[in-house]
């Protein structure tokens, strides 16, 4: 086990699932024995708001709260989201970003910028059609768990240890293609 704080801040808009896999990310960190901080903020969820959730583990977790520019993995279910929390990440922390456009609430179109705006800022950045990748897995609403396979292998837990928590959290008729969901997503990045 590493000696430091892992820091994971996901963010998107209400109704991605973020909380599901903040909630499977902090089961897979608890089972390893580590201390784990979670904190979230739901704003305005039910509308489509944007929604962050702060994941802290490691060996001593003093606070849930991710400092701005201390997150070392920052992961948007939605990419004006990301643009929207980049300052969160450290200087060399990585961007997982679905590549979904969801307008939010009180614009009439989507910014034309994001894709632009986020190359210059984080060119390094790991774009993931989590939507198209949902549906091939057979449920659209199985983004949430192919941006979790998406952000696994950059954290320290094996893969059947996600898969054992995505087991034990989604309901049982949804297993299967959670667990698909989770393989397409987790082949779509390599770390």
């Amino acid at each position: 086990m590493s000696d430091r704080v892992t820091n994971v801040f996901i963010c998107g808009v209400g109704g991605q699932g973020i909380l599901l896999a903040s909630e499977i990310l902090s089961e897979v960190a608890l089972r390893k024995g580590m201390d784990v901080k979670k904190s979230e903020v739901h704003g305005m969820a039910q509308r489509g708001g944007s929604v962050v959730s702060h994941v802290r583990f490691g060996p001593e977790v003093h606070s849930p709260v991710i400092a701005d520019g201390e997150a070392d993995l920052l992961v948007s279910f939605e990419k004006l989201e990301a643009l929207r929390w980049l300052h969160s990440l450290t200087a060399n922390g990585e961007l997982v970003v679905n590549t979904q456009e969801i307008t939010p609430s009180g614009l009439d179109e989507y910014p034309e910028d994001v894709d632009a705006e986020l190359e210059a800022r984080i060119p390094g950045r790991h774009a993931i059609d989590a939507l198209s990748l949902a549906k091939e897995a057979g449920d659209i609403r199985a983004v949430n768990t192919v941006m979790l396979g998406a952000f696994s292998s950059f954290l320290p837990f094996t893969e059947a240890e996600w898969k054992a928590a995505i087991e034990r959290r989604v309901p049982p008729k949804t297993v299967e293609v959670n667990l698909k969901a989770f393989e397409l997503g987790r082949a779509s990045v390599t770390a």
